[in-house]
């Protein structure tokens, strides 16, 4: 068995993304009320059944046609359905329908303008439809008055209409404010979060600065006294000696509490391991060709022992390059070729333009920003782009310096 409140729910869902729907419905309900009072004589009692006339199916359809843009001419709509009203009070007709459209007209009013426009158009409207009962009534009030003889229902109907629209638009307004204000309680206390992560991080810059700067400096002193002292004194020597080392320590030592508190708890172990290099790229074409890229790979020259930070910088080029051709290329054979030359490592990754251009204008471009940034940190180059024959390639060209230094 469905439960009653969330069909309730659902309900007042459905009719909050379709008003336009229920306000027709709402319409063509009090278009029948209408005609229906008017076909069987109940609106009033001295008045019997009549047929229906031309003129009662246009103030159908005109009923129908104000209820269903109450909400984008709130105003006009609510003096139209109060004249009408108005009208059926003079003369005499069926007039239940017309108020109750008067004082949906009077509550659309109510959610739609500030209070003081409100009560003026909803009491205004409610006067006149409470004068025209006063002045022409449509049933004997024997022993009455003249003065009593107003229908005060009309006053109170439409009155407590736009006092309930009110009530509603003021609730509205509390609700968005009350959103407003949270949604900006939640961006400040974002806004601070990462103000004090940015206070952080350049504390921490700054210390590792000083780490790193006055151990370096530490070090580079020693090792001078070290070397000139190493013919004539030694033993001064061995000592200085050992004050690099010690400071070579304390540096390292310090330097890696700054990096434990720098590195996330979601970091992956495996980034404690050994950099990759260019010994890795069989692993590397054996996963590329696992996920259907085909690379053909050609060498030219014999490989050598490249500086770590070069061997790690080819390895990464590499990597970035072949996974935007398999990205944007999908399907059709890549070419890698490296060329070793005596000034360092040349490497080239050649795919067609299958859809490459689109993509680079749909990526962020931070790979081949990455790629520029890792070739130029080490005195290389690199060149991405459109290329003869429909293709796209990745030229880099990375130096062979302290390559002596690399290798011991």
């Amino acid at each position: 068995m469905p439960d009653p409140g969330t069909t309730h729910q659902r309900i007042v869902a459905l009719a909050a993304r379709h008003p336009q729907a229920v306000d027709m419905i709402i319409g063509v309900l009090l278009a029948l009320v209408y005609l229906l009072s008017v076909w069987d004589g109940k609106a009033e009692s001295r008045h019997p059944g009549r047929d229906l006339q031309a003129w009662d199916g246009v103030a159908a359809v005109a009923m129908v046609g104000l209820i269903a843009v109450r909400r984008r001419r709130p105003r006009v709509v609510l003096a139209l359905t109060v004249v009408a009203a108005a009208v059926t009070i003079v003369v005499g007709e069926a007039r239940a329908a017309q108020t109750v459209a008067a004082a949906i007209a009077g509550y659309t009013v109510a959610t739609a303008y500030p209070r003081r426009t409100a009560w003026l158009f909803g009491g205004s409207a409610a006067v006149l439809l409470y004068g025209a009962s006063l002045l022409w009534p449509g049933r004997e009030w024997p022993g009455a008055a003249w003065w009593e003889r107003g229908d005060v229902g009309l006053l109170a109907g439409v009155g407590m209409a736009v006092a309930v629209g009110d009530a509603i638009r003021t609730r509205r307004a509390y609700m968005v404010a009350v959103e407003e204000r949270a949604r900006r309680a939640e961006e400040s206390r974002e806004e601070e979060a990462h103000r004090r992560v940015m206070e952080e991080r350049l504390r921490i810059a700054r210390e590792l600065h000083d780490v790193v700067a006055h151990n370096l400096a530490l070090i580079s002193v020693q090792a001078g006294v070290a070397k000139h002292l190493m013919q004539s004194k030694p033993e001064q020597a061995a000592a200085a000696l050992g004050h690099v080392r010690d400071a070579a320590g304390s540096a390292v030592e310090e330097l890696g509490t700054v990096l434990s508190i720098l590195r996330q708890e979601s970091d992956p172990d495996e980034s404690t391991g050994p950099a990759p290099g260019l010994s890795h790229v069989p692993v590397l074409l054996e996963a590329m060709a696992a996920a259907g890229l085909r690379v053909r790979n050609r060498q030219e020259g014999q490989a050598r022992l490249l500086p770590a930070a070069a061997d790690l910088a080819a390895y990464r080029i590499i990597q970035e390059s072949l996974t935007n051709a398999h990205k944007h290329a999908t399907g059709v054979a890549v070419e890698l070729h490296l060329a070793y030359t005596g000034d360092g490592l040349t490497i080239e990754v050649t795919n067609p333009r299958t859809a490459q251009d689109d993509g680079l204008r749909r990526g962020t471009g931070h790979g081949l920003i990455g790629m520029h940034e890792r070739a130029a940190s080490l005195g290389g180059t690199l060149h991405a782009g459109p290329a003869v024959g429909d293709t796209f390639t990745v030229h880099a060209f990375l130096p062979a310096a302290n390559q002596s230094g690399a290798s011991q």
